[in-house]
């Protein structure tokens, strides 16, 4: 498919809207105001749970793909630099919804690009001891069908890579 130059995909949209609303004027320039984006919408947890439990006679449903823990070798490998990880995103100080927005884009790019391990910090959340909401929401969002497709597994990182407020994500092989 051939784009022009001029026109951005929807994810490249996403990102510069992130990007552009952390950057500060330059001296005696006024700010441009940079409007909110639509985000596609996203069922929310309770949605996407079932409504009501199959009926006796129903047949059963098929097992879906869930996103499950890194094998302890594999994990191992991670925290201790013998594989690499070759890619990191940064969800520090966004909102759910563009963190949601972000993570999908970057893992998105990351699977298109063949890479199999991604580094993915969240942060810890606040530090009044509750937990993150980031740090809470982002697992749950790997095992929604949007992530299904590309996430294979993911585990906690390493404290050297961020500890509880990272993850490691394996990504599925791009199919050819």
């Amino acid at each position: 498919m051939i784009r022009r130059p001029d026109k951005l995909s929807e994810d490249d949209r996403v990102l510069w809207n992130l990007v552009a609303r952390t950057a500060k004027p330059l001296k005696g320039r006024i700010a441009v105001d940079i409007p909110d984006i639509a985000t596609e919408a996203r069922p929310t947890l309770a949605q996407a749970a079932p409504a009501a439990a199959n009926p006796p006679g129903a047949a059963k449903p098929k097992t879906q793909h869930v996103a499950h823990a890194l094998d302890e070798p594999t994990l191992d490998k991670l925290s201790k630099g013998r594989l690499p990880i070759e890619g990191r995103v940064d969800l520090h100080g966004l909102t759910q919804d563009e963190a949601y927005s972000l993570l999908f884009s970057f893992l998105h790019r990351a699977h298109a690009g063949g890479i199999r391990y991604v580094l993915v910090i969240t942060g810890k959340g606040s530090s009044s001891g509750g937990d993150g909401v980031l740090r809470r929401a982002v697992p749950a969002w790997l095992s929604t069908p949007a992530f299904r497709p590309l996430v294979s597994s993911h585990d906690h990182a390493a404290r050297n890579h961020g500890g509880s407020g990272a993850l490691y994500i394996r990504l599925r092989r791009a199919r050819s």
